[in-house]
């Protein structure tokens, strides 16, 4: 955050205090932090107090005075690295979405060139109401960042999602962003092996034993690698993903044999093996040629191990290798996990938990926990599959020290 240019828009919500000690926190980590403020904004805090924790002139028209002068936004636009809009009204998000600039805060938000981070505040109504989830849907697609808001006791006296995130979460969202941005390309040269998906075991031509894993997770860590200069080799099983990036080489297979052979084949090829895929540990001992018809009496099918893949590619690591594992589990998560990195020889794994709603398969979320070879814990909230992606390639990158 040092020496970060801030652009800090403020409007007209109850949350609009909270912006002193954002303002507090962002400077004593070392940021220039500009301010503009819509006039409503000023009914709710002062702009002397925000001046003089920025230790800069609050900015809320576009005249300084009456001779002119006046308060370039296009100017500040190109100033910033980043533009925070903290609180952000339903309002103000209204305009943004849909092009409105009728106030300085606002064309400066279109004038602007750095990314741009928006912070919900309002009634839990307001915000799941159909227009302002509309509203912040087009924001993120015009690439602006949300950090959601918080559930908890309301202005109104209500209790629901519409609280503005605290400042020093707001700050550590911005602190992860700066630190994600100066190790772009860290991995670049780094060839990277990552197994994703489900596999199957087929009993017969049309039917086999699988398990619900979507491959999101894996895909959206191939992704990260490979945006950060990764040559990433996906081995996948079964899924409706799509390849999105240049630098991702995909070897699609369906059996846990087929990945296994796949994986062996190319582990001693590159400095990271990242085994997500959700491998069948069981495999019918006999394949029908044909499909089994229903029968009166009961059927019996005989399963057999399947090869393990990390224990074998533990075999054969080399000094140079990184060797990250995923582990499910649903009782002793962190005993299991433990016990794995050290039987598979990981550098690291990545525990997630059935037990956590709206974590583990298909999901679009998780919540993860992660584990070192040298025992240190790091615990991450329930976010966006994307976003723990950057999360875990961040602590490859550390661990690695790429």
């Amino acid at each position: 955050m040092k020496g970060k240019k801030i652009l800090l828009g403020v409007t007209g919500s109850i949350a609009a205090y909270k912006s002193a000690l954002l303002v507090r926190l962002l400077v004593k980590l070392g940021a220039e932090v500009q301010v503009i403020m819509s006039k409503s904004a000023t009914d709710f805090i002062t702009p002397l107090t925000l001046s003089t924790l920025s230790k800069n002139p609050v900015l809320i028209d576009f005249q300084k005075d009456k001779t002119g002068e006046w308060n370039n936004h296009v100017d500040l636009g190109l100033w910033a690295d980043l533009m925070l809009i903290a609180p952000a009204s339903a309002n103000t998000i209204a305009k943004m979405a849909n092009g409105l600039c009728d106030n300085l805060l606002l064309a400066t938000y279109l004038s602007a060139r750095c990314p741009v981070w928006v912070c919900p505040a309002m009634d839990l109504d307001m915000f799941a109401h159909p227009s302002t989830l509309n509203n912040l849907k087009k924001l993120q697609i015009f690439d602006n960042q949300i950090i959601e808001p918080n559930e908890g006791e309301l202005a109104s006296g209500l209790f629901g999602k519409g609280r503005m995130a605290e400042p020093e979460e707001i700050v550590t969202f911005l602190n992860q962003f700066f630190l994600q941005k100066e190790q772009q390309n860290r991995l670049e040269g780094k060839k990277v092996l990552i197994t994703a998906g489900a596999t199957r075991e087929y009993i017969d031509p049309v039917r086999f034993i699988s398990n619900n894993s979507s491959g999101k997770m894996g895909y959206a860590i191939a992704e990260e690698l490979a945006s950060q200069g990764a040559k990433v080799t996906l081995i996948s099983g079964k899924t409706a993903l799509e390849i999105k990036h240049q630098l991702i080489h995909r070897i699609d297979v369906e059996s846990a044999t087929e990945m296994y052979e796949a994986t062996i084949n190319q582990v001693a090829d590159n400095d990271i093996i990242i085994h997500c895929a959700a491998v069948a540990d069981y495999t019918p001992k006999v394949r029908a040629n044909h499909k089994i018809k229903k029968k009166e009496s009961e059927l019996t099918i005989e399963l057999v191990k399947t090869q393990d893949i990390a224990k074998e590619v533990s075999n054969l690591l080399q000094p140079h290798q990184f060797h990250v594992g995923f582990a499910l589990e649903t009782d002793n998560e962190l005993k299991n996990a433990s016990d794995k990195l050290q039987r598979k020889k990981f550098d690291m794994i990545i525990l997630n938990s059935l037990q956590d709603q709206g974590a583990g398969f298909e999901h679009d979320t998780n919540k993860i926990t992660v584990l070192d070879k040298n025992g240190k814990q790091t615990d991450f909230p329930l976010k966006s599959k994307k976003e723990l992606a950057k999360d875990i390639v961040r602590l490859i990158i550390e661990n690695g020290k790429y």
